[in-house]
């Protein structure tokens, strides 16, 4: 029986992928107590990494948006392994970390991590508000626009 949030990924038309394994050498997720911490996601989406290249050149702010959205439901099927497929299990997003592969004057990051943002609230409602960070970086992994990390609290 699919439970709340199965039934909200359905309404909204959204599938979750198998979460990527590691590429080095770390977990994708550590559960310490009642909080789950993400390791960085990066917008793979099916299997093939996307959205390379730097923001405020040759990425626009839409399309770096679109990349953290990517990143987000790369969260979310991480917190699903976390919860060992129980989206239910979530109690809150307490904090996203969003970083953004950038040109030093580039100065519009909320509304590029504003795309994962939105995102964990359409899936999540209120319990996926959260505290965050948006930070411009010199380069991230693999070259993409964007990573993001998370904390989330289960029970």
């Amino acid at each position: 029986m699919a439970g709340k949030i199965d039934a909200r990924l359905a309404e909204l038309g959204i599938e979750i992928a198998t979460p990527a394994v590691p590429q080095a050498n770390y977990v994708p997720y550590v559960i310490s107590g009642n909080l789950v911490y993400i390791s960085g996601q990066v917008p793979v989406v099916d299997g093939e990494v996307k959205f390379k290249g730097k923001v405020g050149d040759d990425v626009n702010v839409e399309t770096a948006a679109q990349a953290a959205r990517a990143c987000a439901l790369n969260i979310v099927a991480q917190v699903k392994a976390a919860c060992d497929g129980d989206l239910d299990r979530v109690k809150r997003c307490i904090r996203l970390g969003g970083f953004i592969n950038a040109t030093p004057d580039f100065t519009d990051q909320p509304p590029v991590i504003n795309g994962a943002s939105d995102l964990l609230v359409d899936i999540f409602g209120d319990a996926g508000r959260h505290a965050r960070f948006a930070v411009g970086a010199g380069s991230l992994p693999l070259g993409v626009a964007v990573e993001i990390d998370a904390v989330f609290e289960i029970s």
